[in-house]
């Protein structure tokens, strides 16, 4: 395999997945100016500040603590280390700490800090789906140059995108295609240090992202409207990132 391939291969398999195939986002998914989601009942909210944690909350890649009344993530796995001396390989990982809260139509809401990190997300899965590895189904990530929504039942993590990465070389074109067709990411600004608060509507099949209130991602794409959202998981990747205040209301569209 020659080490453009090995690249690519490892770009596409890491958590916090590249979307570099989306292109005019604006074309294809215009973000709605105003909100998609109606909220209803709070379903969760954790400021980090008790010193007894929801038993909800469980760690995924345990690279998580509860520091100053906030949730602090680190990714520790950020190079693959090959199988040696009868040990398995351990591939590299964004630190991802998990939320068994089941949900369909949802707003989620909380404040996210830049310390390092190169990533922070929010993550849907379904462990019972299997049409996608581990059940992943959507998320929004944050990166200080944008915001990108990734529809992973479909995309980036669908069985057939996997079986496909086997083969990179054969299959890179058909890879670049379907990971297009259900991702999208917009520019954004963001500053390390500053504290912004997220906003993630998620609604039918269709999913828009808000920083400090103002629109920055949508998109429109089957695997968002997966029924059976059983876990939310919250993901950094690179030195550090920082959650506060985090808030999950179940949500109706907006009529």
């Amino acid at each position: 395999m020659r080490p453009s391939y090995q690249t690519f291969l490892l770009a596409l398999v890491l958590l916090p997945i590249t979307t570099v195939f989306a292109a005019e986002p604006a074309k294809r998914h215009p973000i709605p100016t105003n909100p998609i989601a109606t909220k209803k009942e709070l379903l969760f909210a954790d400021d980090f500040k008790s010193p007894e944690r929801d038993k909800r909350w469980h760690r995924v890649v345990d690279t998580f603590t509860f520091e100053n009344g906030a949730l602090k993530g680190t990714q520790t796995r950020d190079k693959t280390i090959p199988a040696t001396n009868g040990k398995p390989e351990v591939k590299a990982h964004a630190a991802v700490f998990g939320l068994e809260l089941p949900t369909q139509d949802s707003v989620i809401e909380a404040k996210i800090r830049f310390d390092g990190a190169t990533m922070i997300d929010i993550e849907f899965d379904d462990r019972q789906y299997k049409g996608s590895h581990y059940g992943h189904l959507c998320r929004a990530q944050v990166k200080l140059n944008g915001v990108t929504i990734l529809d992973e039942r479909e995309g980036t993590q669908n069985n057939k995108v996997v079986e496909w990465r086997k083969e990179p070389e054969k299959n890179q074109a058909a890879i670049k295609q379907l990971i297009a067709a259900h991702s999208v990411t917009y520019p954004a600004k963001i500053e390390s240090g500053r504290t912004y608060r997220l906003g993630v509507e998620t609604v039918g099949d269709e999913m828009r992202v808000t920083i400090d209130g103002t629109p920055a991602a949508y998109l429109k794409s089957p695997g968002i409207g997966h029924p059976t959202k059983s876990k939310i998981e919250l993901g950094v990747a690179g030195k550090s990132g920082w959650f506060e205040d985090i808030k999950v209301w179940n949500a109706e569209p907006v009529k």
